[in-house]
């Protein structure tokens, strides 16, 4: 099994030339030519993620404490269930993104992690000033423990840096991909039990500030998403030995583990308990979520009965194009700065 080596800081005798450069294990200047990309789809994306720019403060959380003292006692519960886990998500991509890219030897796709990693930071200030605005300090702090004194988030959360840590611990061509998949994973399946619950919230009118933000994050998120879609692909190009039929089963394998994991979250955190959403909604829209993330790495989907989208509100809060009106306050939010020539997977219509 090839053992992977980080990059040199800066290498002048590396090989330039395009049959010389890939994701991992090749060599690098570390010089951002990004006039001569190696990878077509990295310059668009990398436009497309630099025009997302936002800050958290843009959106008026006023009314959302007044919300927020409102909900029903189950509805507050899980919502700070939710914010915690979502925390940690986030705050496990800022810290390990770092340990990927130093293996990654193509300077356009770390430059793309790099962005990435700010976006993620960009996400836990979100999160805390959502937080700031809804509760006192105390609770703040009650509300970021969740993730670490909770003891069905805590066995959860540890399962998933459990799954980085593999790679920090051991760095091999099959490793970097079994990282990619964690990662892929995490952007893809993990976040979106809570955003369905954000966006539940918003469509009867509770904390639909809330709702605003995670719109944002999730704009960020789908970038991530196509990311690391395209470096699977890559990967999968030029190193097609490590990706036997037991592997690809190994790697469906971990998409079935994180689905079953989602699915008991939300029994855990949702239950029947929340008007317009129950566990079972939760495990159908899980499920239908997994078959589109395999199949766009080229994997066979899980669960080929899960064909109708059950959660189709959720449409309403994801649609991405350049200019939209927001759906609560009828007023002009510009998600994108400029024009892009990426298409990611016709982004208005992919399945969230």
């Amino acid at each position: 099994m090839q053992t992977l080596n980080p990059k040199a800081l800066f290498n002048p005798d590396a090989d330039t030339r395009e049959s010389g450069r890939t994701l991992i294990g090749g060599e690098t200047t570390n010089l951002m030519m990004l006039s001569n990309n190696k990878y077509r789809w990295s310059f668009p994306l990398y436009k497309t993620m630099m025009q997302n720019f936002w800050i958290p403060e843009e959106i008026s959380l006023g009314q959302d404490k007044l919300h927020y003292d409102r909900l029903e006692p189950a509805e507050r519960e899980t919502f700070d269930k939710v914010i915690s886990f979502l925390v940690f998500l986030d705050s496990l991509q800022t810290v390990n993104l770092p340990n990927i890219n130093e293996y990654v030897t193509l300077p356009e796709v770390n430059l793309l992690l790099n962005i990435q990693t700010y976006q993620e930071a960009l996400h836990s200030q979100s999160y805390g000033y959502i937080l700031e605005s809804i509760v006192g300090a105390q609770r703040q702090r009650e509300i970021y423990e969740i993730a670490i004194k909770d003891p069905y988030l805590l066995r959860r959360n540890r399962y998933i840096a459990d799954c980085y840590q593999e790679f920090i611990d051991e760095q091999t061509e099959k490793g970097f991909a079994k990282v990619m998949m964690a990662n892929y994973i995490l952007e893809g399946i993990y976040f979106y039990a809570g955003f369905s619950f954000f966006y539940n919230l918003a469509r009867f009118g509770k904390m639909t500030g809330v709702g605003t933000e995670i719109k944002y994050i999730n704009r960020d998120e789908l970038t991530h998403l196509a990311l690391f879609q395209n470096m699977f692909r890559e990967l999968r190009s030029e190193c097609p030995g490590i990706f036997t039929p037991a592997f690809e089963e190994e790697l469906r394998d971990m998409m079935r583990r994180a689905v079953a994991h989602e699915i008991e979250w939300g029994e855990y955190a949702f239950g029947d308990r929340i008007q317009g959403l129950n566990s079972g909604l939760i495990r159908d829209y899980i499920r239908y979520l997994s078959n589109f993330r395999l199949e766009a790495i080229g994997l066979t989907p899980l669960y080929p009965e899960e064909v109708e989208d059950p959660l189709p509100f959720i449409r309403q809060f994801t649609q991405f194009n350049q200019t939209k009106t927001d759906f609560f306050e009828e007023k002009v939010i510009n998600y994108a700065k400029g024009g892009s020539d990426l298409d990611l997977d016709a982004l208005d219509d992919f399945e969230l």
